[in-house]
């Protein structure tokens, strides 16, 4: 039993062919595309809004340099918010609760930004692994740390959104399960327990969309510290 509750996180495949790929691209079908009423449809207005929203957010703490990066800062954006949240759907499979999906992700883009400070400014990039006026006998130990700490940057951001994810699909299985066995024997409890359920939904529809924002907003931070 224990087994089956980890099922939800199993690659669907089609003749032995993965379709997460196919997940992946599904939320693109949810974005309108560019016709005489694009603007002034009420669906495509709402959405530039938010996108508008979003992108503002994001490039705040960063400077002119940093701009250029709005375009694909917002298109993780959206698509880690469309898939954490059609992964809320019932039979349906979200992709961000794989951890190599999550790494590929953060991962290159990471070192992007790590790159993009060591191309730019060598000087200050490597300046962060050495804080000013450390002692001489402590030099090489806070150089490991710091150097450590860079670089499991990449793998945080991938565990935690994992973990958020994985953590909240399976609270939500646990609790349907129980309200379903409950019904036949203890209905009053059974309700109880759907109201709970029905609080977690909600709970777990604020975490797919912090959790998205978390990401993307780490990302940007990092990217700060590089240009």
């Amino acid at each position: 039993m224990n087994l089956s509750f980890f099922d939800q996180f199993t690659s669907p495949c089609l003749l032995g062919i993965p379709l997460i790929l196919l997940s992946m691209l599904f939320p693109t079908l949810l974005l309108p595309s560019p016709n005489n009423r694009w603007i002034t449809n009420r669906l495509s207005t709402l959405q530039l809004w938010f996108l508008h929203l979003i992108t503002k957010q994001l490039m705040i703490p960063l400077n002119k340099n940093g701009h250029k990066w709005a375009l694909l800062l917002t298109s993780l954006m959206v698509l880690l918010l469309s898939i954490n949240l059609l992964g809320l759907l019932p039979y349906t499979f979200t992709p961000t609760t794989q951890l190599s999906m999550n790494m590929a992700l953060a991962f290159p883009l990471w070192l992007a930004t790590l790159l993009t400070g060591l191309r730019n400014q060598p000087t200050i990039a490597l300046g962060h692994l050495l804080p000013e006026g450390t002692p001489t006998p402590l030099i090489p130990a806070l150089i490991l740390i710091e150097t450590t700490s860079l670089l499991i940057r990449p793998l945080a951001l991938g565990v935690r959104l994992t973990a958020n994810l994985t953590a909240g699909h399976l609270l939500i299985q646990l609790i349907s399960t129980a309200t379903t066995a409950l019904l036949p024997i203890m209905p009053a409890v059974s309700v109880l327990t759907a109201s709970i359920l029905f609080l977690l939904t909600i709970l777990e529809v604020a975490v797919a969309m912090i959790q998205a924002y978390v990401f993307v907003l780490l990302l940007s931070l990092y990217l700060q510290e590089n240009i």
